[in-house]
């Protein structure tokens, strides 16, 4: 309970520095706050197997290992985006949303209980609203927050619906009641219905599709800061929430939509990987393959016994390369731009950075010995046998996506120069390089 409440407070108390002109205490305020929070999970885990709060949340250790990485994704984040942040000339409040943001992701990866869901999905989404139309006088960032906010509100409408029915049948929001429904009672047409609506909720809260629609021109209209954010942290936190609901309590009826989310995951894999080739822009170019990631993420919830291990190692090492990737992104953009040909001739403007971009999209395309190679291995090694046509086209999107992955690296190396002048950050040198050799190793304490 203690880490909620740390994360809780620690968004009031960034207002609060804001009200004393105390601007220089929040970055330090909010690091040592996500390292107290790794701490107690430290701490927590030692304690009990399970703590349960008033029949709505439970510190068991998926929630536990649920916790520690995202707050891992939120550290670095925050270490690399920091300057940006502060840049805007509104970071109280920018800081102030991440953190009840943040909130709303940790409620995602315990709660036992549907109200208790909904909450955390609302505190997750609302200040991302705002965070996505921050840059005022940008107007595609001002119709990101507005498509954002408008296509949310209709997807949380869908998901409260579909928990309305859930309720209605079970008469219980209870988690542990419904799995104990669900085990002889799967087939209530009410628990179809409720379950249909909330898996649509979610598959647009991960953006699988062919929900994805909103992310593309959300993810390229919002600050590079806000939407290393939403790629890392925020689907992290989603995909946590929908394992946790779909494998535990809704475990009973997976075996009716098993098809139905094989269904979703091929067409995530298939239109989010054929899209990113044809882009230009590398940003939106990094938001489908945003989108092809969650069809690896989804799939986790097809392998029998459902693996939550493989699911932890792919978000931890997905959410590192898409910060490395993020942040060489957000120093070529603000000065250069966010297309392809911004980064033409990038590894002799800055070798450094070059090789970072290199190393972090080598490790989304899945080559070894990278991190992402080993999350795809773990994930399509556990279809093998029970839906090996999905594990073949898992490969041969795999190749496409390795395609514009390559076609950013080629640029960078690339003999042609843009002529622009570019001026590398060399304080995130022992940040990036450091961030950059995690990709190297299969995080073996989360396996």
């Amino acid at each position: 309970m203690i880490i909620l409440l740390i994360s809780a407070l620690l968004g009031v108390a960034l207002l609060a520095l804001e009200i004393f002109k105390l601007r220089s205490w929040m970055m330090p305020l909010m690091l040592i706050s996500f390292m107290a929070i790794l701490a107690g999970t430290a701490i927590q885990w030692g304690l009990a197997e399970n703590i349960m709060n008033q029949n709505m949340i439970s510190m068991d250790a998926f929630a536990l290992k649920g916790i520690s990485i995202l707050t891992i994704l939120a550290a670095f984040w925050l270490v690399t985006q920091h300057k940006n942040i502060q840049a805007t000339g509104n970071s109280s409040d920018l800081y102030a949303l991440i953190a009840f943001s943040f909130c709303g992701a940790l409620l995602m990866t315990n709660f036992t209980n549907l109200v208790m869901l909904f909450l955390a999905i609302e505190i997750l989404s609302i200040p991302l609203y705002v965070l996505a139309a921050s840059k005022r006088g940008d107007q595609l960032s001002n119709e990101s927050g507005f498509k954002y906010f408008l296509l949310g509100s209709v997807a949380s409408s869908i998901l409260l619906f579909g928990i309305a029915l859930i309720y209605g049948a079970t008469a219980s929001f209870d988690l542990y009641t419904i799995h104990h429904f669900m085990a002889t009672q799967n087939t209530h047409p009410w628990i179809m219905v409720g379950l249909v609506m909330m898996l649509v909720g979610f598959a647009f809260k991960i953006s699988a599709a062919p929900f994805h629609f909103w992310a593309p021109d959300v993810y390229q209209g919002a600050p590079t800061p806000i939407t290393g954010w939403m790629a890392t942290v925020v689907k992290g936190a989603a995909i946590i929430g929908m394992f946790r609901l779909f494998a535990g309590a809704f475990e009973g009826a997976m075996s009716t939509f098993a098809g139905i989310i094989a269904i979703m995951v091929t067409l995530t894999l298939i239109i989010a990987n054929g899209m990113a080739t044809l882009q230009h822009n590398v940003k939106r170019m990094l938001a489908f393959s945003g989108i092809s990631h969650a069809g690896f993420l989804l799939s986790t919830l097809l392998i029998p016994g459902f693996a939550s291990q493989a699911l932890m190692f792919y978000i931890l090492g997905y959410g590192i390369a898409s910060l490395i990737a993020f942040t060489i992104m957000q120093n070529v953009g603000s000065q250069i731009g966010e297309e392809l040909h911004a980064f033409e001739g990038l590894a002799k403007k800055s070798p450094f950075s070059a090789a970072m971009m290199t190393i972090a999209l080598l490790s989304m395309a899945g080559i070894p010995p990278l991190a992402g190679f080993f999350g795809k291995y773990y994930i399509i090694s556990g279809l093998m046998g029970h839906y090996t046509w999905l594990t073949i086209i898992m490969v041969l999107t795999s190749v496409v996506g390795m395609y514009y992955y390559l076609k950013v690296i080629f640029v960078m190396y690339g003999k042609s120069e843009n002529g622009a002048s570019y001026t590398e950050n060399g304080k995130l040198y022992p940040i990036l390089g450091a961030i950059a050799l995690l990709t190297l190793f299969a995080f073996s304490a989360f396996i």
